[in-house]
């Protein structure tokens, strides 16, 4: 699971274009979002597209249970790590 959050923290760095910020600086337990990393809901959005692209999982707009998925790295893992398909052949 260390390394699935590994590769998040790094998709959430290059697809949401964060200046000053590294992989090893994001914290697996912090919050994503307000006080932790400081994402909104376009970066809610970004990421989720990216998610989709590089692991195959989807998330439903309406899904109450996204807030606590996109809480932390380590939930947002164990999402991946629960619904991950294998990519489509393009």
């Amino acid at each position: 699971m260390e390394e699935l959050e590994r590769e998040i923290k790094g998709l959430i760095v290059e697809s949401l274009k964060l200046e000053g910020v590294t992989p090893e600086s994001i914290q697996s337990e912090a919050p994503l979002f307000g006080e932790g990393l400081g994402l909104d809901s376009i970066d809610a959005l970004e990421l989720a597209m990216a998610l989709r692209k590089r692991y195959g999982v989807k998330f439903e707009a309406s899904n109450a249970a996204n807030r606590e998925v996109f809480g932390s790295i380590r939930s947002l893992a164990g999402f991946v790590s629960r619904n991950r398909q294998p990519p489509s052949p393009t």
